[in-house]
């Protein structure tokens, strides 16, 4: 870019350059004595430097570019003068008008006024769009498309390559039915308009020679959502809608900001701060005071730890060893008692039978609450189809309801200000029927902070 600024000045420079517009004033033809001044000094640099003409030059050069394209006096001479040889003949005239593109009464189609002014009047490119052209992982990309030139360049097949060239051919032995004559008398005849179907052979012949198709699983034929693909709004977000469905869908974005508004409140309450658990300079002195308190008491009470530990150590008791007479009482006693648990457990059986209108009854109520059960359980799984799935690591975030409230209410289309993007609304609609996951835009970081440096014809111009 430099050197182009610098090729343009030398070009300027030259004798034969032309200006396009006519810098020379007055004032500039009065000789006047220059003002000695001192510029070793920065302060003087810039209230001191004349570079008016150094403006002019580039603002000359800058009007050149729009206006024509380029430098006056890089043009050829074929596009700034022609010969002026006279007025064409009329036989000329005629043969020419129709090829521009003549209407009713011989007039010469022009552009409209309008189509002009739209027109852009400057010759100069529009800078490149640098974002257009990014893409995820570029430098990586390129960097394996230069590694395999490399690898190719030096005979070298890749991995993924040679596994698929050293694959075994598939031996298809099954020959094709050889297909009937359409001249042969003998042959039956077939009704293209007909209801039955030609495939009359063999299930198993058919499967073998390759002619009956798989059948289809119906898991494919289901839509990943119930949703349309185009939802309709609300009768309230007409440009005039009825009084009462705008005063409900005004109650919708209500109840959906509100929700909003909870889920903040409940993370503010989990974030805040209790003061009294904060410490102060009371809780710490008194934190402090206990401990050393706690170690006087412990350093008191250790002799007599020992002493009920000695007495611990000392009396040891030992179990007494069970007589023949208590070993059969327990077991007596054992045997009793289980005597009495199944005699309990047969009298509980027996009263039984005067409960089986009270057990029925609680049978019904229990098949009734799972009837409800599973009721709900599906009721939930349908409400569960029109909702977006979690296919990626971001979750789907629904747009905000396009409300207009009744202050913005216009009375016609023509004066209803749009909202909204098609675009952003296509791609939602995309993510919520389960087609695509929810995304964002990559990121581009910077590897290395942009270092920026004043070159030295910047430097000689200041």
């Amino acid at each position: 870019m430099a050197a182009a600024r610098r090729l343009k000045r030398v070009v300027a420079s030259q004798p034969g350059f032309l200006h396009l517009k006519n810098t020379s004033e007055p004032t500039d033809l009065v000789s006047s004595r220059r003002k000695r001044v001192n510029k070793n000094k920065k302060k003087n640099w810039n209230k001191h430097s004349e570079i008016n003409d150094v403006e002019d030059f580039l603002e000359d050069v800058r009007l050149q570019e729009r206006t024509t394209g380029g430098l006056l006096s890089e043009k050829p001479d074929d596009s700034l003068f022609f010969v002026d040889v006279g007025q064409p003949k009329k036989a000329e005239q005629e043969e020419a008008e129709p090829l521009k593109g003549k209407k009713g009464k011989g007039k010469v189609s022009r552009p409209l006024r309008i189509d002009l002014i739209l027109q852009s009047d400057s010759l100069v490119a529009p800078p490149k769009d640098v974002l257009a052209y990014q893409q995820p992982n570029a430098k990586k990309l390129r960097r394996i498309a230069q590694k395999a030139e490399q690898l190719a360049a030096k005979g070298v097949v890749p991995r993924r390559q040679r596994q698929l060239l050293n694959r075994r051919p598939v031996e298809r032995t099954a020959k094709r039915a050889v297909t009937e004559a359409n001249n042969n008398p003998d042959r039956e005849y077939y009704d293209i308009w007909g209801q039955e179907s030609k495939d009359t052979a063999d299930p198993w012949y058919l499967q073998q020679t390759g002619k009956k198709l798989v059948k289809r699983p119906e898991k494919l034929n289901e839509k990943p959502s119930v949703l349309p693909a185009v939802e309709v709004i609300a009768p309230g977000g007409s440009y005039n809608p009825d009084f009462f469905s705008h005063q409900a869908l005004l109650q919708e974005a209500h109840g959906v900001e509100v929700k909003k508004k909870k889920e903040e409140d409940k993370i503010e309450r989990q974030l805040a701060v209790n003061r009294d658990n904060i410490a102060t300079e009371e809780t710490v002195l008194r934190e402090q005071v206990e401990g050393l308190v706690e170690e006087e008491n412990e350093e008191e009470d250790v002799p007599d730890e020992e002493e009920e530990g000695d007495v611990a150590v000392g009396g040891i008791t030992l179990s007494e060893k069970k007589t023949e007479r208590q070993r059969k009482r327990e077991k007596a006693d054992k045997i009793k008692e289980q005597q009495r648990l199944d005699d309990r457990r047969l009298t509980d059986q027996r009263q039984q039978l005067f409960q089986l209108r009270s057990i029925k009854s609680s049978i019904k109520q229990q098949d009734q609450k799972t009837k409800t059960r599973q009721e709900r359980r599906k009721a939930k799984q349908e409400a569960q189809k029109a909702q977006p799935r979690r296919l990626g690591k971001l979750k789907f975030q629904a747009e905000d309801l396009e409300v207009k409230l009744s202050d913005e209410m216009v009375g016609s289309l023509r004066q209803l200000k749009p909202e909204g993007s098609v675009l952003k609304d296509r791609f939602k609609s995309l993510q919520k029927r389960n087609l695509i996951e929810p995304r964002e835009r990559a990121k581009f970081k910077r590897r290395h902070k942009l270092k920026y440096t004043e070159k030295r014809a910047f430097r000689e111009i200041t």
